[in-house]
């Protein structure tokens, strides 16, 4: 997951997903990296941790930042055949 916003803890809280499901997410927050999700405690780790890990699919949670976080980090999750998805306000995967 890319972003931990309080409108990704009611998602994954409202739709029960874990770690189990979604092993961690990263943000460029500071303040955020090294805690858990509330709830579901899915760890927050930085931005670098998806660069290392390249996961096939990265589940933005800010849906309405989507353009400027493709913008930024697209061309390298795409360097290793990542794909985005986000959820809201339907499913889209690009």
């Amino acid at each position: 997951g890319y972003g931990a916003p309080a409108k990704a803890t009611v998602l994954l809280n409202y739709c029960g997903i874990g770690p189990d499901l979604l092993p961690y997410v990263v943000d460029t927050t500071p303040y955020k990296q090294g805690k858990y999700i509330p709830g579901v405690q899915i760890p927050i780790f930085h931005e670098d941790h998806i660069f290392a890990d390249k996961p096939d699919y990265v589940l933005l949670f800010p849906w309405n930042l989507k353009k400027e976080i493709v913008g930024r980090i697209g061309e390298r999750v795409r360097a290793w055949g990542g794909r985005f998805v986000v959820v809201i306000p339907s499913l889209e995967i690009f």
